[in-house]
């Protein structure tokens, strides 16, 4: 019987946007089972905690199929080797993605060569969305309904703290 093919789709998801849920989407088209690994990622200050972040993506993708979402604060080659990911999804929405996420690919594959990174796109709606945009929005309390599934969005507008940072 031939092995199931489960790939990991590691990210800050601070918070989890459109774009995000389309790579999610077309993965679990190509794999079968798709891993979401939100990171604890203090370097970059996330706005919603670790497990607001967890809460909002399993929301978010509920409905989509196997789909595993975690938690992770250590090597992604590591966390793939935990649960049996032979397959690293990183997403590119532009040309300026590519050389920082293909740095990742290689330092991974240096760390692991078992360990495939494959690059997914968002449609091209999607291209322009990324957390950080959103939460700039969401400071000003400006407009992310098209930016965000709609489950995301409602679980932020019932928080208060997204409006107070």
């Amino acid at each position: 019987m031939p092995s199931r093919k489960i790939a990991l789709y590691p990210g800050t998801f601070d918070p989890v946007t459109n774009g995000h849920h389309d790579i999610i989407e077309r993965a679990l088209r190509l794999f079968d089972e798709v891993i979401v690994a939100v990171a604890i990622s203090h370097e970059k200050k996330p706005m919603f905690t670790l497990e607001e972040r967890i809460e909002m993506t399993k929301e978010a993708v509920k409905d989509l199929g196997d789909i595993k979402v975690v938690g992770f604060d250590n090597l992604t080659v590591e966390l793939a080797k935990t649960y049996d990911a032979s397959i690293i999804i990183r997403g590119l929405r532009a040309v300026s993605d590519f050389e920082y996420e293909l740095q990742l690919g290689y330092l991974n594959n240096s760390l692991d060569d078992s360990i495939e990174t494959v690059y997914l796109m968002p449609k091209l709606q999607h291209a322009f969305i990324s957390s950080s945009i959103v939460r700039n929005l969401l400071k000003f309390n400006g407009k992310t309904e098209h930016l965000l599934p709609k489950k995301v969005q409602k679980i932020i507008r019932s928080m208060t703290s997204c409006t107070l940072q």
